[in-house]
This record gives C-alpha cells, sequence and structure tokens, in this order.
C-alpha cells in the first residue's frame, strides 16, 4: 500500500514529488475510472483560466525589455516574491500526496512535510542574498561570472533543460492522470490544455504573468488547505489528542501509525533522501530563478523569509488533511470502490489513495467546495509547469543564444523572440511527451530530476560563490560527473532497473543516489580544478575577490557580469 501511495504522488505530477524516494512503484497505467462532470470545478476552473489570461493581457502591454521577460523587470515585491516562490513549491503531489502519505503511514507523513522545508534555511544564509547581487536572469549568469562563459553556460543550460523536461514529462501525465479523474475529459485533451495555457501564459506575459499566476494558485490553495484543515479539528473539537485517538481507532493499521520507521527504513537511503531534499532545493533552476524578480538582496532575503512561512504552514495543514482524511474518508462506502488486481477484489478510494484530499474536501464542503479544490489542483498545475516552462525557455534563449551563439551581441528584442520561440518548442515538446508516456512508469523521471539539481547544479554554484579556486574545467568536468552518475544510478537502481525494465536484480543497490553522485561531483570539481595550472585558470581565481565582494555588497548588482 505504500509503494502504490508513494508511485501516486510522483505521478500527480510537481517540482515536489522529485524528493520522493525513487522506490516508488507501479506508475498509474491504463485507463482511469472518470467521475461524473463536476459542473462546480469545471465552472471555477474556467473563471480561474480566463482571470489569469486577464493578467497575461496586462503583464504583456508590461513586457518590453529582456528584464521585464525574465524577471519581471525587478519590480515584484519581498512578499509577493515569497508567495509566488510558495506557489512553485506547493505543488498538486504536495498537497494530494503528502495528504495521502499521512492516511496511509500516518506519522511517517510527516517525513516529507519536514524534509521539504529543510532545505530554505540552505537558501537563505548562503544563496539567495549573492545569487541576487552577482546574477542577472539565470543561475548560470553567477556560475559563470568568473568563468569562461562558453563552456559553463553550457553545462548549466544542459543542466537545467535536463531538469526542466524530467519535470515537465511527470507534471504532464499527472496533469492528465488528475483531471481526466477530477474533470470527466479525456487524457489527451487534459495534457493538451495544460500545455497551450502554460505557453500563452509565458508567450505573451512572460515573468510578470506567471509570478500572479503562482500568487493567485498560492493563496488559493493556502486558502483551500486552511478551510479544511479548519473543518477537521472543528470536528474534533479542536483537540489534537482526540483527532490522534479518532484516526487511531479507525485506522486498519492501529497504534502503529503514530509510530516511525514504516515509509523509510534503509539508513543509506533514508540519509540519501535528506540529501537530495536539502541540496536539491537549492539546485531548481525555476527557483532560482524566481530571485531575480526582486529588486536587491534585502528582497530577496525577504522572500525567502516569507516563502518559508508560507510553506511550513501549508505542511502542517497537509499533516492535518492527512489525518482527517483517516477519519472522514478511510473505509467510508461513498469514496470506495472495488478493482480487480491479481484475480482478486480490491477495495479502495476512487481514483486511488492519492485522492483522499479531494474526498475529504467532499467530506466537509460538499460539491462546491470539492468543485473549488479540483479547480485549485488544476491550477497547482498550471503554475508549475509555466515557472518550468520560463526557467527552461531563459536557458536557451538567455544562456546558450544570447551569451553562447551570439557572444553577447545580441539584442534584447531578437533574445526575446528567441525566448518565446522556444517556449513554443518546449510547450508542444511536453504536450508530445505528455501523451507518450500516458502508460509509462515516469515515477524515477521526478527522482532523477531532484538529484541532478542535487549533484549537478548545486555544487557549481555553491563552489563558483564561495571557493576562489574554482576553475572551468572543474565547474564544467565536476558538474557532468555528478550529473551522468546521478543518471547511472538511477537507470541501474530498482526503481528503473528491476521495476521500469523488468531485470530480477538491481546493479546498484540504492533508490537514491544523491549521497554518491553529490559527493562526487564536489571532489571531482576541486581534484580537477586544483590540478589546472594553466593561464585562464590562475586569471579565473584572481577574480574571486572582486566576485566576493559585489556578492557581499551587491555593488554593480544591476548589470550583467563583466570581464
Amino acid at each position: 500500500m505504500i509503494q502504490r501511495l508513494s508511485t501516486r504522488l510522483a505521478l500527480a505530477g510537481t517540482a515536489l514529488c522529485a524528493s520522493l524516494p525513487s522506490w516508488a512503484s507501479g506508475a498509474i497505467e491504463g485507463p482511469v475510472k472518470q467521475r461524473d462532470l463536476n459542473w462546480h470545478a469545471i465552472i471555477m476552473f474556467v473563471l480561474f483560466v480566463a482571470f489569469t489570461l486577464g493578467i497575461t493581457y496586462w503583464a504583456a502591454r508590461r513586457t518590453r525589455s529582456a528584464k521585464d521577460f525574465y524577471a519581471a523587470g525587478g519590480g515584484i515585491t519581498g512578499f509577493q516574491n515569497g508567495l509566488a516562490i510558495a506557489g512553485d513549491y506547493m505543488s498538486a503531489a504536495s498537497f494530494l500526496g503528502i495528504s495521502a502519505l499521512v492516511m496511509g503511514s500516518g506519522y511517517d507523513g510527516l517525513i516529507y512535510s519536514i524534509g521539504f522545508l529543510v532545505g530554505w534555511p540552505l537558501i537563505t544564509f548562503l544563496v539567495a542574498e549573492r545569487l541576487r547581487n552577482l546574477g542577472k536572469y539565470t543561475f548560470a549568469d553567477v556560475a559563470s561570472y568568473r568563468l569562461s562563459q562558453t563552456p559553463v553556460r553550457c553545462f548549466a543550460a544542459v543542466g537545467t533543460l535536463v531538469t526542466v523536461l524530467l519535470y515537465l514529462i511527470a507534471q504532464m501525465v499527472g496533469a492528465g492522470k488528475l483531471i481526466q479523474l477530477l474533470f470527466g475529459m479525456s487524457y489527451s485533451s487534459a495534457v493538451l490544455i495544460v500545455g497551450v495555457l502554460m505557453v500563452m501564459y509565458v508567450t505573451f506575459g512572460g515573468m510578470l504573468a506567471t509570478t500572479w499566476v503562482q500568487i493567485i494558485k498560492a493563496v488559493l490553495l493556502l486558502c483551500g488547505a486552511t478551510f479544511m484543515a479548519f473543518m477537521v479539528l472543528a470536528a474534533t473539537g479542536f483537540s489534537f489528542e482526540t483527532m490522534f485517538a479518532t484516526a487511531v481507532a479507525t485506522h486498519p493499521k492501529g497504534i502503529a501509525i503514530m509510530s516511525p520507521g514504516g515509509l523509510v527504513s534503509n539508513p543509506i537511503d533514508a540519509i540519501s533522501l535528506g540529501v537530495g531534499l536539502m541540496f536539491g532545493t537549492a539546485g531548481l533552476p525555476h527557483i532560482l530563478m524566481r530571485f531575480f524578480t526582486v529588486k536587491d538582496a534585502k528582497e530577496a532575503r525577504k522572500s525567502v523569509f516569507y516563502a518559508t512561512g508560507f510553506i511550513g504552514y501549508f505542511y502542517i495543514l497537509t499533516f492535518i488533511i492527512g489525518f482527517g482524511a483517516i477519519m472522514m474518508v478511510l473505509g467510508k462506502p461513498e469514496f470506495t470502490e472495488t478493482i480487480m488486481k491479481d484475480g482478486k477484489p480490491l477495495t479502495q478510494l476512487i481514483g486511488g489513495a492519492n485522492m483522499a484530499a479531494v474526498h475529504l474536501a467532499n467530506a466537509v464542503g460538499g460539491d462546491f467546495f470539492l468543485g473549488f479544490i479540483s479547480a485549485v489542483a488544476f491550477a497547482t498545475i498550471l503554475a508549475v509547469v509555466s515557472g518550468l516552462t520560463l526557467s527552461g525557455a531563459s536557458a536557451v534563449s538567455h544562456d546558450l543564444y544570447a551569451n553562447v551563439f551570439a557572444r553577447g551581441r545580441a539584442d534584447e528584442a531578437h533574445e526575446i523572440r528567441v525566448s518565446k520561440m522556444a517556449t513554443l518548442a518546449l510547450g508542444v515538446l511536453a504536450i508530445l511527451l505528455g501523451i507518450a508516456f500516458e502508460k509509462q512508469n515516469v515515477a524515477f523521471m521526478v527522482g532523477l530530476a531532484f538529484s541532478i539539481a542535487a549533484s549537478a547544479n548545486f555544487p557549481v554554484l555553491f563552489m563558483s560563490m564561495f571557493w576562489k579556486g574554482l576553475t572551468t574545467r572543474g565547474a564544467v568536468i565536476g558538474g557532468s560527473a555528478g550529473l551522468i552518475c546521478a543518471i547511472l544510478m538511477i537507470v541501474l537502481g530498482p526503481t528503473v532497473w528491476v521495476k521500469v525494465l523488468g531485470n530480477a536484480a538491481a546493479i546498484f543497490p540504492y533508490d537514491n543516489p544523491s549521497i554518491f553522485s553529490m559527493p562526487l561531483a564536489f571532489i571531482v570539481t576541486w581534484l580537477v580544478s586544483t590540478l589546472d595550472k594553466s593561464e585562464s585558470a590562475q586569471r579565473e581565481k584572481a577574480l574571486f575577490l572582486p566576485q566576493f565582494i559585489r556578492s557581499m555588497t551587491g555593488i554593480g548588482a544591476e548589470g550583467a557580469a563583466k570581464h
């Protein structure tokens, strides 16, 4: 049961589900049982789309320069950016999946609620301020600040695009399955709608439209989750003791749901999962890109402060919602269906365990609130894929086209046109891949994306800001070693080698590679940089002091990195 819960969480389709352990198996395969049309959900979704398209039109009239397109003109406040970051981070998998994990295993579901928070202090104290002072539009601006532009930007763009594409495939598959269930439409139609809308948001409105879509979605999700948690607590007289006691009495596992150890029992996998959760967050390109939308480092720090508060509050709510689902949904005949598995009847929640929060919405608020939560789930996917698509398009237009192929001589208008073409290409590719992977197990893709962020992007970003000995050769070779290692270990591990490819035993015994691939990236980067005695390496090391001064003071932070 736990494996099924974990897999459905991975397939709900979001950024956060990347941090789930790769041992989740058994993707949502075959036809999904469709519900009757939920007109409340459809009407609310249409209203949301109409409102956000109006915002896109408003944003398009204000998007005139590259800074407007990539960074919303740097005019987003710390509070607004904190909400937008929370909108990027609080995914459908967080809302639906963690609630399902708590319903299935109780206490251990809290591992993920807490785990998703641990990376934010790292971003607050080590990354946010320096990133804003050194960069312009993408994290490659920081990584290449004092290094050779072409090789470092090519590596950073590859790391970004690989991460984004892996995420987008999982997002589109999750969107198709989720909306097929909630709205009663076909899988292909759901994928097509999500793809078309995300291309419209990004192409016409750029970062400004994407930011406000994320803010609106964050507010809706926080309001919906707050109401659900309030109603759960109201049913128990606002007593956590009563809530836990009722859940223990209701759950088939009894008192075991209040004890740890049900989800992650292998110590190596547990540590590796923690490493991926903490450091992967600081290497996600669509999260890092948000720090360039504020005017200065002070607002960047405020962004993280507010985002951490919103995200922490949200994950507390998911824990309450999970226990509420045990009390009000688990085992209730109106929320269950009988399916045949291996020739035997099996009783499960309608739509699978991942629908626990959706059924709880129906239990506490009726059809109207069920429609609201269903629409919010769709809005959540739209907001996340828009952020992912913009970061991927920026890697193509800003890092590759403007700084590698055009060598800094491209005008802004042409760069924005390239970015919009890249957005369209990514949108078409995401739709096609989403349809192609409909019946495939894509659980490993999100785990791989998070591992790449921790093993390739973060080491290069971190060492470029804090170690004067870093050289171009070290950054590219070390980062590539982490990227390749993470991919190989995922493919040779139990998730792909056994559960996808059908082999008897895995060559690499662990599901999560971060504890191996991330240290490898640091070690190779250090070794190659130390052995690099070239003249260019000496010049790069000498440029560390002015870079460090700018990262700490922000002097000259409005311009691009110049050599």
